[in-house]
């Protein structure tokens, strides 16, 4: 999980940070895999993609690594779908 050392670098420095997600559900367990060369991170998650059960758990998961409130994560693009542009921001 190193390569997300740098954005959350990039995340304290600026107080915000976009990323770009490719989920894989119903895995053993939550966490990030790799980096594809586009910069897009692939992400599995224990949940089943229903009922939005699967983008709870990739807000708590991220609120838990970057050390913000669940209510600083926003889902852009891509509620239902693997690929996702999630919004971190600091806050007030």
């Amino acid at each position: 999980m190193d390569f997300i050392n740098s954005y959350i670098k990039e995340f304290e420095k600026n107080g915000k940070i976009t990323l770009k997600i490719k989920v894989t559900p119903k895995m053993p367990k939550t966490e990030f895999k790799q980096q594809t060369e586009d910069g897009t991170l692939k992400l599995n998650i224990t949940s089943a993609p229903e009922k939005g059960k699967g983008n709870k758990e990739i807000i708590e998961f991220l609120s838990k690594i970057f050390r913000v409130p669940k209510e600083n994560i926003t889902i852009i693009s891509g509620e239902t779908s693997q690929l996702k542009l999630i919004n971190i921001t600091r806050g007030a």
